[in-house]
């Protein structure tokens, strides 16, 4: 038998790098849009060091909690809010989205879901995607059944802080303070 070649690992990184990004990606809005701000954050692991070759996708609503989408059941929103955003870490372990505050969503039976925006994480290590929600610090989030399932002491792990321009939100992959991620 000849050599034995190794394969590259299975997990999403770091090849995710190759041909993911894109330059507009973490603009959901462009630039200078009324109203827009930036969520900024990092991706820390489980020791707690900068994970520089991560990736942060979002998916949200429009500001009237609508999709420009076929596959939303209330009927295409038209509204032509791209709704979706890619930013990979930098060697900081940064990321940084500029978008618009979601609406309000319906919820099942009548009831609402706070505004929120649904984020994936790719990173190193990882054989999946991690999926977690952002909510935001100065909104009514009360009524939100997905927030309210998570422990009261750990809800704070979905929960983004304002910022001067914006809200941070930091991913934590694992230990002590690890964000709270959700099975699909």
């Amino acid at each position: 038998m000849g050599e034995q070649l190794t394969t590259p690992s299975q997990t999403v990184g770091p090849y995710l790098s190759i041909g993911l990004p894109w330059e507009d990606g973490p603009f959901v809005v462009p630039d200078g849009t009324e109203g827009a701000f930036w969520i900024r954050g990092t991706v820390t692991d489980g020791a707690g060091a900068l994970v520089p070759d991560a990736m942060i996708e979002t998916w949200q609503a429009d500001p009237q909690g609508g999709f420009d989408h076929p596959d939303d059941p209330r009927g295409r929103a038209e509204s032509g809010f791209r709704a979706f955003g890619r930013c990979p870490t930098d060697e900081n372990g940064e990321f940084r989205i500029l978008t618009l505050l979601p609406g309000v969503l319906p919820g099942e039976q009548g009831s609402q879901q706070a505004r929120h925006i649904d984020v994936s994480v790719f990173a190193r290590g990882l054989l999946n995607r991690v999926v977690t929600r952002i909510y935001f610090e100065d909104q009514d989030n009360s009524a939100d059944a997905v927030l309210a399932s998570v422990p009261a002491e750990r809800r704070d792990t979905l929960v983004a802080k304002k910022t001067e321009d914006g809200y941070r939100f930091d991913v934590r992959l694992q230990g002590e303070g690890e964000t709270v991620f959700f099975q699909l």
